[in-house]
């Protein structure tokens, strides 16, 4: 019980070093809790409208881009007379005057709904079914989220489809079976399938037909009549296909985030390690005195433990709480990345999950006992004799030095290894880099203590014998610097690597978009509620802009997802002359070759993700669902591309038209004339577009929106940057507090000597310097190497991208200055306080 009180009371006599412990383990947990709940809110707001709105169906029937004809439920129902099956026709729209609201439009029978959806059981109402079949634009809607909107009902409001607005009336609410499904439901609207088809224009076509297929033999039966009476562009897919390739297509994604994030944590660990060894070292002679006087090992091992433990707790519940806060905000950057790279979702705000958690408290926890077990065992390993003497203690670091850089050593080559071996996957990349890591600052000591050596006589010609007292109170206290540098050294390096790469691939982008859009004018639909697939255009449109007088050429594309039984396959479609077709950015294959075969519609362009995640080479072939059925086209090309990492597949115009009848055009681009500007030829495309709503924007003003999404997307890399270094400020800031308990007798002998209170501060802010300047230095090359494993080994493995190196010396000077900087900022409060302390009352014995 008195070791248990000793311990308590140690932790409230110091309450800005037990503050600054619990704050670096908050920050910790708050990231990684934060990330953690973003990822999981994403992924869980998917899996629940998935499994919401395709209730019990088990499996779909889809078809190509145009769907599925009308007549084929009316085959399936009347002919086969297969009951539990459902027509959907859906699509996204937009709420006028508000651009980022987007909802679902789901068009179902309601006589064919009962055995699938649970939320259609509101279909029941005799008041609703009326109006909802026998009104045109009649939909439900959620009622928490009428109530948001302020509708009410039997109240209409305006919505953005296709480039086209059109008004649509509240016939009444979607009661969902639970909160879960309400949650899902938040952006769905329900309306009878007649009204559907009018809205999204698609009459005579289907979306998909859901089905609830029995199992054993008789549903293999019953799969096998169905799949006899498809047309050949249709195929019947497990229901949950779809929601399980979106999951794959974000997995790295998150797991990206994720680690990052664990970056956070291990500077926290640095930190608490910094505080439990303080612990220790300032209590020697109380530890020396009970070890004499029989305190054993366990008891001193499990009074230290207990201390970290209640620290841990302490910074683990907080970060708990100030990661719900940042969870938030970064849900949303989340959410607004995986919009703009992968598909549309809205992730309504849900309180911290269990999972994440549980997670973010025995990561907290953990962390927190780790760091604290070397500490404990440097208390107990040594003789009591030993613990009373300071000077043993770091003696004992110093011989620990060359063990240590030798275990560094060949935790890097382990880690190297791991880059190595490409079946280790992305984890495997991130493990290696994790070793590289951890190797490289078990270096940090002995480059410490070569740094402070080879400096000291630099620092004697700048501040004479202050500034060489400064190089030898780094080395002198390598216990307290090396980990303080060491902890700096992995958050500057984080933001050195990941800036490298992030600058890098943005001027991949760069290069790539020069090749990539060659035309002066890019003309879509206005409505972006599809997020990369636009609505077609209106036929009448394409056809006035293709005879626009003055241009020098045109081209049609259409962007479709093919579904199918391994997922969606993002196919692209473009008619583009063969000039044009020279400048594509080839990695593979000759343009020349490649471009007769491609024309024709005979072969296939691949990016170089689709190659990497479906081991594509040229001349391997691409199976697609077309309107013959399962065709095999021949890849003669592999091209660069970094709209979307999960890979796509471009096809001449005509080889769409004769495979997929389907003369639907989302995207034109438009080349001035020579005596026309392209602010002209502009305005001339909005004028033959008269009242349609488009969207016209120039190549300068397209390739400026793609860098904004491209610096979008990292946003959240920045935010966790900042957050890591932080966590590093706070560490390099708890250092010299311990340093300035510890070391207040020796600076105190040094005030008695002669010296003033500001060469007491010149010395302390000397070290500080030096501490930044020497873990700025060595953050340069592990920041290199850091970059190297992130572009060349991580982001190919997880989103098959090549990108290019390109190193700026003004950023790596920045991340010198920085380092410096933070150091600094670190040490005036610290060093203030040496300078201001009573000699007489620093040389009495505290312990």
């Amino acid at each position: 019980m008195i070791l248990w009180r000793a311990g308590v009371r140690n932790v409230l006599r110091h309450p800005w070093l037990t503050v600054l412990a619990v704050l670096g383990v908050a920050l910790g947990v708050a990231v990684v809790t934060a990330v953690d709940h973003a990822n999981q809110a994403a992924q869980r707001a998917f899996q629940i409208a998935a499994e919401t709105v395709a209730g019990r169906a088990t499996h779909q029937i889809v078809g190509g881009p145009s769907g599925l004809p009308e007549q084929l439920f009316r085959t399936i129902k009347v002919d086969l007379r297969f009951r539990a099956a459902a027509p959907v026709v859906t699509g996204n729209l937009q709420l006028a005057g508000k651009p980022g609201r987007t909802f679902q439009l789901i068009g179902v029978d309601p006589f064919s709904e009962s055995p699938i959806r649970s939320f259609s059981s509101r279909f029941t109402d005799k008041e609703i079914l009326p109006k909802l079949m026998g009104r045109p634009g009649t939909v439900l809607m959620l009622r928490r989220s009428a109530t948001e909107l302020g509708l009410a009902r039997g109240q209409s409001f305006a919505v953005d489809v296709a480039g086209w607005r059109r008004q649509l009336i509240l016939a009444g609410y979607i009661e969902p079976p639970d909160e879960v499904s309400g949650v899902a439901l938040a952006s769905v609207l329900v309306s009878d399938i007649a009204t559907a088809q009018e809205i999204l224009n698609s009459t005579g076509r289907l979306s998909r037909i859901d089905l609830v297929v029995p199992e054993g033999r008789e549903g293999e039966k019953v799969l096998r009549q169905l799949g006899a009476v498809l047309p050949p562009e249709a195929s019947i897919v497990p229901a949950g296909a779809r929601a399980g390739a979106m999951e794959k297509m974000t997995r790295a994604f998150r797991l990206n985030l994720t680690a990052l994030s664990l970056l956070a944590l291990v500077v926290g660990m640095f930190l608490i390690y910094n505080t439990m060894t303080f612990s220790v070292i300032r209590r020697r002679r109380l530890i020396g005195m009970l070890r004499a006087l029989g305190v054993s090992r366990r008891e001193i091992f499990v009074m230290i433990c207990a201390e970290a433990l209640l620290i841990g707790a302490a910074g683990t519940v907080a970060g708990l709480f100030c990661g719900e806060i940042l969870g938030s905000e970064l849900t949303r950057l989340v959410t607004r990345t995986i919009n703009d790279l992968y598909f549309v979702m809205e992730v309504r705000r849900v309180p911290l999950l269990p999972l994440a958690l549980w997670k973010g408290a025995l990561l907290g926890v953990g962390a927190t006992l780790v760091a604290a077990v070397p500490a404990a065992l440097e208390a107990t390993s040594v003789p009591p004799r030993a613990v009373l003497s300071r000077s043993l203690i770091e003696a004992r670091h110093r011989k620990l030095v060359p063990l240590a850089t030798l275990g560094g050593v060949l935790l890097m080559l382990t880690g190297c290894g791991l880059f190595l071996y490409p079946l280790g996957g992305v984890a495997g990349g991130f493990v290696g880099l994790f070793a590289v890591i951890v190797g490289y600052t078990l270096l940090v000591p002995m480059a410490l203590l070569a740094f402070s050596r080879a400096l000291r006589p630099a620092m004697g010609k700048l501040a004479g014998s202050i500034g060489k007292m400064a190089a030898r109170g780094v080395a002198v206290s390598l216990s307290r610097t090396g980990v303080a540098t060491a902890a700096l050294v992995v958050a500057v390096s984080a933001g050195i690597g990941v800036g490298i790469m992030v600058g890098g691939f943005r001027l991949t982008v760069q290069n790539w978009l020069a090749n990539w859009l060659q035309a002066d004018v890019y003309l879509t639909s206005a409505d972006k509620s599809g997020g990369r697939y636009r609505p077609p255009l209106n036929p009448a449109l394409v056809r006035r802009l293709s005879s626009l007088q003055g241009t020098a050429g045109f081209t049609l594309s259409r962007r479709v997802s093919l579904e199918g039984a391994g997922g969606a396959t993002e196919l692209f479609s473009v008619s583009v002359p063969e000039a044009t077709f020279a400048r594509y950015p080839f990695k593979e294959g000759n343009p020349k070759v490649a471009w007769k075969s491609f024309q024709e519609g005979y072969s296939v362009l691949v990016s170089e993700p689709y190659s990497y995640r479906h081991r594509v080479r040229i001349g391997d072939r691409v199976a697609l669902r077309t309107r013959y059925g399962m065709k095999l086209f021949p890849v003669s090309a592999i091209i660069y591309d970094y709209g979307t990492d999960t890979g796509i597949v471009i096809m001449s115009r005509r080889g769409y038209l004769e495979n997929f009848d389907d003369p639907s055009v989302d995207g034109m681009s438009f080349t001035a004339g020579p005596a026309q500007s392209v602010a002209a030829l502009m305005q001339l495309i909005r004028e033959r577009a008269g009242e349609e709503r488009i969207n016209v924007i120039s190549n300068a003003e397209l390739r400026r929106a793609t860098v904004e999404i491209f610096d979008r997307t990292f946003a959240i890399t920045s935010v966790l940057r900042i957050l890591t270094m932080l966590v590093a400020f706070v560490g390099v800031l708890s250092a010299l507090m311990a340093m300035q308990v510890e070391r207040a007798r020796e600076l105190a002998v040094l005030r008695a000597v002669g010296l003033t209170p500001g060469q007491v501060w010149g010395v302390v802010c000397g070290e500080t310097f030096l501490i930044g300047l020497i873990g700025g230095v060595l953050s340069l090359p592990l920041g290199i190497l850091e970059a190297l494993v992130l572009i060349y080994v991580v982001n190919l493995r997880s989103f098959g991208w090549t990108m290019q190196l390109s190193i700026d010396p003004a950023y790596l000077l920045q991340a010198l200055l920085l380092s410096v900087s933070a150091a600094l900022l670190a040490g005036i409060y610290p060093s203030l306080r040496i300078a201001r302390n009573s000699p007489a009352l620093a040389l009495k014995e505290e312990d």
